[in-house]
């Protein structure tokens, strides 16, 4: 079995349908293939008619703890539950909300059109990076990391705030929806070690069930790491590519380390709600 648990379309802020993300799949020789969009499940309701590697039903939720944004990937979620289907909801307006804001200081800087450039896109769930593509191409800066930079980060020309659910919001929606909650790309966010073991902690407290352990150009003191907080608190560990565009270098469908065989006992196939949902099948 070989998995990725984490990729994006462009429903949210990936640039490819669900067709390419399957082939890049079958190319690259997936049996699993998890789509987990930011905020919402719009492809996934595709996914039922295309042929390719095994669809594990997922989204990606931003979250907040201690003030910091989190991500939590939920898989083998039911996509129309009612729960989780008003969150993202709610979500989304948060998300458009944040945009319009953003487009009114970019305005009165001289760079409008935002909002007529974004309408033309099939996405559901917009964000910063959005943004950022129509600054650079628009010729306000040169790359993303600049945008970000000087626009879109706290004490950017144009931040805005993020206003997103509570951590235990977004585990208890998937949940809800009868997934299973992971932490997403641990070591990214910017915490010191013994931050990002208290953050562990408080998600397993509140009802996480795994930690996203493996993903592109995660060191390998830091893979170890989240390994070894995953067998101490007795959670599940996963593993993606965080995939979004082809273009990418760091990045591929599938491409990322694969977990150590030590901790095999602990994969998030061995999850039962895993085992109900997918390998029952």
């Amino acid at each position: 079995m070989k998995v990725d648990l984490h990729c994006h379309t462009h429903y949210s802020d990936g640039k490819h349908d669900l067709s390419f993300l399957k082939a890049r799949a079958l190319e690259n020789g997936l049996s699993h293939l998890a789509i987990t969009d930011h905020d919402c499940v719009d492809a996934l309701l595709a996914a039922e008619s295309v042929d390719g590697p095994a669809i594990i039903p997922g989204v990606e939720i931003s979250c907040m703890w201690e003030n910091i944004e989190i991500h939590v990937v939920g898989l083998c979620i039911d996509a129309r539950e009612s729960g989780l289907s008003a969150l993202l909801a709610e979500q989304q307006t948060s998300r458009h909300k944040r945009i319009v804001k953003i487009d009114e200081k970019l305005r009165q800087q001289g760079a409008g059109g935002l909002l007529e450039s974004l309408s033309g896109l099939k996405a559901y769930a917009l964000t910063r990076s959005h943004v950022a593509d129509f600054l650079v191409e628009n010729g306000v800066c040169v790359d993303r990391k600049k945008v970000f930079k000087r626009y879109l980060n706290k004490g950017g020309k144009a931040h805005v705030p993020a206003e997103w659910c509570s951590m235990s919001t977004a585990i208890g929606a998937i949940k809800g929806a009868g997934g299973i909650a992971i932490l997403a790309h641990p070591g990214r966010y910017p915490l010191n070690r013994a931050k990002l073991k208290r953050l562990v902690e408080t998600f397993r407290q509140v009802g996480g069930d795994a930690l996203e352990a493996s993903y592109p150009n995660i060191a390998p003191e830091m893979k170890q790491y989240l390994e070894k907080l995953g067998v101490e608190f007795s959670m599940y560990l996963s593993c993606g590519s965080d995939f979004h565009d082809a273009a990418a270098t760091w990045t591929d469908v599938g491409k990322l380390p694969a977990l150590s065989s030590e901790v095999a006992a602990h994969a998030v196939w061995q999850h039962p709600v895993w085992k109900a949902r997918v390998d029952a099948i």
